[in-house]
C-alpha cells in the first residue's frame, strides 16, 4: 500500500522513464540511457519512501500508541519528540481515539528536523479531544520538506491507529501525553507508528472504567 497523494509524483517519474527509454532506442544517445536508469532508480526510491504498510498494534484506550515511525530524540515534560529518518514510513497515525478539534497550519523555516531550531519550522498542529483530555499532534517540516499533507479535518472523529497525515522526507512529529498516562519510552528509543506503546494509564481504576461492562446473555 502507498501513501495518499503520491500517484502524480510516481506517474510523472514513470513517464520520464518510459520516454527516455524509448528515445534511447530511437536516437542511440547515451544521455537517454543515463536518464532512463536514473528515473527508474528514482521511481524505486519513491516507491519505498511512499510505502504505507498496515500496522496491527493492540487497540486499547489505556495505551497510547506512537503516532510516527522514528526515534525519540527528546522528552520535554509531557511532550515526546519523534524524528523520522528518510528511510522511515512517513504516514502518521492517531495515538488515541477522539475528535479533531482543529487543524492549524503555521508557516516557518525549514531547518533540520532534529535540531532545536526546528521549533521555528513550518508545522501542522492537530488538536484531538480524547477520552483522557486534549492531545496535541504536531507535524514539523524538515530541511527541503515543503509539504505536510493532512488526512483529517476539524470535526472528524478518528479511531486509534487511524492514518491522519503524512510529511515528505525527513521530518519530526511531536505529541503531548495526557497527565493520566505514564510515559513508557526513553530518549533515543526506536518506535513504530500504530504499534509501539509510548504511554499507559497510571491508574488501575481508570483502566477498569474503560473496560466494557459485562451483560447477561
Amino acid at each position: 500500500m502507498l501513501a495518499k497523494g503520491c500517484e502524480k509524483c510516481l506517474s510523472a517519474i514513470l513517464m520520464i522513464f518510459a520516454a527516455s527509454f524509448l528515445a534511447g532506442f530511437v536516437f542511440h544517445h547515451p544521455a537517454f540511457a543515463v536518464l532512463s536508469v536514473s528515473s527508474f532508480l528514482l521511481f524505486i526510491f519513491f516507491l519505498l519512501f511512499f510505502r504505507d504498510p498496515e500496522r496491527y498494534g493492540e487497540i486499547c484506550e489505556a495505551h497510547m500508541l506512537s503516532p510516527a515511525d522514528g526515534r525519540i530524540v527528546d522528552i520535554r515534560g509531557r511532550k515526546l519528540c519523534i524524528f523520522m529518518n528518510i528511510t522511515d514510513v512517513h504516514v502518521n497515525r492517531s495515538p488515541l481515539p477522539g475528535k479533531v478539534l482543529s487543524v492549524r497550519h503555521i508557516a516557518g523555516s525549514y531547518r533540520p528536523a532534529f535540531s532545536k531550531d526546528s521549533d521555528r519550522n513550518e508545522r501542522l498542529v492537530t488538536l484531538l479531544e480524547t477520552p483522557h483530555g486534549i492531545v496535541e499532534l504536531t507535524q514539523i517540516a524538515g530541511t527541503g520538506v515543503r509539504r505536510i499533507r493532512p488526512y483529517v479535518a476539524c470535526g472528524d472523529s478518528v479511531f486509534q491507529n487511524q492514518r491522519v497525515g503524512t510529511i515528505l522526507f525527513g521530518s519530526r512529529v511531536d505529541v503531548t501525553v495526557p497527565d493520566s498516562f505514564c510515559i513508557q519510552v526513553r530518549k533515543w528509543q526506536k518506535v513504530k507508528a500504530g504499534e509501539t506503546v509510548i504511554a499507559k494509564i497510571e491508574s488501575s481504576q481508570e483502566v477498569r472504567e474503560l473496560l466494557p461492562t459485562p451483560t447477561n446473555i
